[in-house]
Formats: C-alpha cells, structure tokens, sequence
C-alpha cells in the first residue's frame, strides 16, 4: 500500500492536533499484547487493528463456541470449533493489511508468561479469571510492562490502567487474589452482549492514549454501569 492510500486510511485520526503524523507513527511503532480473544478482547482487537498499531499479539488457547457469538462479534457461526486467535488473526488482517498480527493458541501460565509477555510494550489483561489477571499482573511488574485491565458482569464494567510510569498495580488494588467461588462471573450469573464491545472500545481508547503519550488514567479504577448510565472513578 502506497503512503498516499496509507495517509487517506488514517487521516481522520491524524488531523486531529494531539495525534498528527508523529502520533501514527508511535501507533505504527507499538507492540501490544491482548490477553484474551474473547468479550472484551474482539473490541480491543478490532480497534487497535484498525487504528494502525503496528504488532498486535493475540494470546488465547480457547475455541469458539455458539454461545461466544452474540459478544464475541469477530466470529461467525461457521467458525465455530476453531481456535480464537488464529481466527481473530484472519479476520484482522483483513480489516488492516498493514499491520502483522501474531497468533499464540496457548494458554499463559507462570511457566510461559514471561516469555510471551517480554516482547511488547503494553499488555492487555481481557482474560475472565482471576488467576490469569493477578499472574499478567505480577509479570507485567516484573518485567516493568503497563497493563491495560478491564473487566465486565452482568450489567457493570471497570477499566484502569496500570504500571505504567510508575503507577500503582492490581496488588495495591486488591491485595490477594479472591477465592474464585466467592466472585461472580458471566457464565453463572451472564452479561448483556453490548456491554464488553462498550468496555473493550474503552479499553482499546485508553491503550491509544498510552501509545500517544495522552493523559490517562493513573491510580484510578473506573466504575461503569450501564443500566443506570452511573460513571465513577475511584483513587488507590
């Protein structure tokens, strides 16, 4: 693709003062890495894809299933039983030719994280348990990577920003993990389908803030419930 067909497919983004040719081409430069190919991974991916980030790595080790379909709007019912990151990967790479999208079909444990988290500047924790949330965490510190976090059930989402110049993490939040029988999740207790495409999109704008250098979020756990339209940001 031409410079002149790559400026016309960005241009509504680079007219924009905060972001210009110097802010496409941080985006350009950007290695980010989304935990997750599911609820909240299909916006994030959709957006960072099309918004030109450079290297986008998908970690997931899960296969569709016709329930995932009415969130997970990347995948179709013809798909069902095929691996989500290289279906995600195809599906990306058709909506932006220019960028390499990297497909991991594995599940991140203690043994592999550092590994697979080491080579990208931001990750993105889109994952449904709290056990991969507190092991991307405590990597990401380790390896001094910012972290983009959300999470969704039922009606209500969070979004915060973690690590990142020296920011506050998940640890300083909530200091140990919860006993997984004690919370809540969307396969016992369900989510409205629209609601992680309006928490992934966050999360997809707050990683481009990061990319840009923007004032984002820093000690703040966002709150959002879409029933009630109620937008709260608490400080740690």
């Amino acid at each position: 693709m031409s410079i002149i067909q790559e400026f016309l497919r960005y241009n509504r983004q680079t007219i924009l003062p905060e972001i210009g040719d110097e802010g496409q081409g941080k985006i350009k430069k950007a290695r980010v890495l989304v935990i997750g190919a599911g609820g909240l991974g299909c916006p994030v991916l959709q957006y960072l894809s099309t918004a030109g980030v450079g290297t986008i790595g998908i970690v997931d080790f899960d296969t569709i299933e016709i329930h995932n379909l009415h969130r997970q709007i990347l995948y179709t019912e013809n798909e069902i039983g095929l691996p989500k990151a290289s279906t995600a990967k195809k599906v990306l790479e058709k909506l932006n030719p220019l960028i390499q999208v990297i497909a991991i079909e594995e599940k991140i444990t203690p043994e592999n994280a550092s590994e697979l988290i080491q080579y990208y500047d931001i990750i993105i924790d889109g994952s449904d348990n709290f056990k991969t949330r507190y092991l991307v965490n405590d990597t990401c510190v380790s390896l001094k990577k910012t972290l983009v976090y959300g999470s969704i059930l039922k009606f209500e989402g969070q979004l915060a920003v973690f690590n990142h110049n020296g920011s506050k993490n998940l640890r300083d939040l909530f200091p140990e993990m919860p006993d997984p029988k004690d919370v809540s999740n969307c396969n016992m207790n369900g989510v409205l389908g629209t609601l992680p495409g309006i928490i992934g999109t966050m999360m997809a704008h707050e990683t481009l803030k990061v990319i840009l250098e923007l004032p984002s979020l820093k000690n703040e756990l966002v709150l959002f419930n879409t029933l009630n339209w109620s937008f709260t940001k608490l400080n740690f």
